[in-house]
């Protein structure tokens, strides 16, 4: 991309350069009075034209290499500009390349906790499996209810797609 500004940089330079050459031969050679009317003027770069060819011949020639350069300067900025758009959706891409990376820490992280828990939840279980039976005997309801709808969140993904989901333990 920095040599593609280079280069409009450097065409608009050259472009610059003509345009002064080409200003300074017509003004070197036509001389007009400031009041001459746009006949008289017209009249005399006609003239002049007539009996100098080689700078009519030369001023074609600049002219032409303007409308040239011209023609480059208008394809880099068009190209400039189309690396400018891809690279922006690079650099979007690039930051939700990353984002996903800090969210997989985080999806992994729950899946862990979620085991952790599931495993401590089966623990309980088993403790109050153990414990009902006298706890019925000494205060005649329940140590523990619920058992059978507790759930644990859980990351899963496809590949481009992630759902949450609740495991029952």
């Amino acid at each position: 991309m920095d040599q593609i500004q280079t280069e409009i940089v450097v065409l608009k330079s050259q472009i610059q350069a003509l345009q002064q050459e080409r200003t300074a031969l017509t003004i070197n050679n036509v001389i007009s009075g400031e009041n001459d009317s746009p006949l008289a003027m017209v009249e005399a770069y006609r003239r002049q034209a007539r009996e100098n060819p080689q700078l009519s011949a030369e001023l074609k020639g600049i002219d032409d290499a303007v409308a040239a350069l011209e023609l480059q300067l208008q394809q880099k900025q068009a190209q400039l500009a189309r690396w400018q758009i891809e690279s922006k959706q690079l650099t979007q891409q690039q930051q939700l390349e990353e984002a996903k990376k800090v969210a997989q820490v985080h999806a992994q992280r729950i899946n862990q906790l979620a085991a952790e828990l599931a495993t401590e939840i089966r623990l309980l279980k088993r403790c109050a499996d153990e414990l009902s039976p006298m706890y019925w005997q000494v205060y005649y309801k329940p140590f523990i209810t619920g058992f059978k709808t507790i759930s644990v969140p859980y990351v899963r993904s496809d590949g481009e797609v992630w759902t949450i989901v609740n495991r029952i333990v």
